[in-house]
């Protein structure tokens, strides 16, 4: 019997990748890379890699006859083999190769799934994003409001309808305390968003990590939160600039719960809400951080 070393690691690879997903999914770190809708597929994938990873085995073993030119028999014993059987020898292209595949192996399995904060955010442009978020809001909203259904997302794992979607808006203008909660966040950001006169002066509640600009009065931060429509990689950062004598002494990424009330400010002359907070506490990161917007389903 033969033993094929390539197809050894190749066998390796494909249970590493099959352990890790399922070592995601034990841990329930999953969700702090991919939307939970999308879990039944990371999970169906981690099924496929060990059945690959069962095919893959018997091939790391065969006769001796089974050789090279054996599987690539011609009449013209000239005639290269253009396929690689996995006994070719090993070269820097190869190399390459395995080390792009193993290099998430190694990240997935040594380093700590890192939660998104306030470094992030600033790269990704910071109040500027937000800024221009409240245009965009506003000018989709002139032009056509039922644009709004599908501008506006709620954070639940399962397709609402329009009826369910109005409700939920209802339930904001009617409400004498606006509780943030992660099921309806996106909804009542994106409403209070487009259009802030409307809840000027009510009662607003909610949480999120503390992120700070150089522009900012000593007394502002912006309580923010990640929403993830597929996976980390399409991470967009909303939230509200806040106002409180303590904020100079809140330190960025602390996680904070608040209470305050809803009015208007200007930011890089682009008009936009602010909360005057009146209570506030320190807090524990949440155990899922992260909101996860889906579509609304008009019919």
């Amino acid at each position: 019997m033969k033993f094929h070393v390539q197809h050894a690691v190749r066998a390796f690879i494909l249970l590493a990748f099959s352990v890790m997903l399922f070592k995601l999914h034990f841990t329930d770190e999953i969700t702090k890379f991919i939307n939970p809708k999308y879990q039944g597929l990371s999970q169906s994938a981690s099924v496929l890699f060990l059945i690959l990873f069962f095919i893959q085995i018997t091939r790391i073993w065969s006769a001796k006859r089974h050789t090279h030119h054996y599987h690539c028999h011609h009449e013209d014993h000239n005639h290269d083999c253009s396929h690689d059987h996995g006994d070719s020898p090993f070269n820097s292209k190869k190399f390459m190769a395995y080390a792009i595949i193993i290099f998430p192996l190694v990240t997935g399995f040594l380093l700590p799934a890192k939660v998104l904060d306030a470094s992030i955010v600033d790269k990704k442009g910071g109040m500027a994003i937000l800024s221009n978020q409240n245009k965009e809001k506003k000018e989709i909203n002139s032009v056509q409001e039922d644009l709004t259904i599908e501008h506006n997302r709620i954070t639940d794992p399962k397709i609402i309808s329009e009826k369910e979607f109005e409700q939920f808006k209802r339930t904001l203008e009617q409400s004498s305390t606006i509780k943030m909660n992660d099921d309806v966040y996106s909804i009542f950001y994106g409403e209070i968003s487009t259009d802030p006169e409307k809840f000027k002066g009510r009662e607003i509640e909610l949480k999120g990590f503390v992120y700070k600009e150089d522009e900012f009065n000593q007394d502002q931060l912006v309580i923010s939160r990640f929403s993830i429509t597929h996976c980390v990689a399409d991470a967009g950062i909303i939230g509200f600039l806040s106002e409180f004598k303590e904020a100079a002494s809140i330190e960025e990424n602390t996680w904070i719960k608040a209470k305050g009330t809803l009015d208007i400010s200007t930011f890089n002359g682009t008009e936009l809400p602010i909360i005057k907070i009146t209570k506030w506490k320190k807090i524990k990161q949440p155990k899922q951080p992260y909101l996860y917007p889906i579509d609304v389903k008009v019919y």
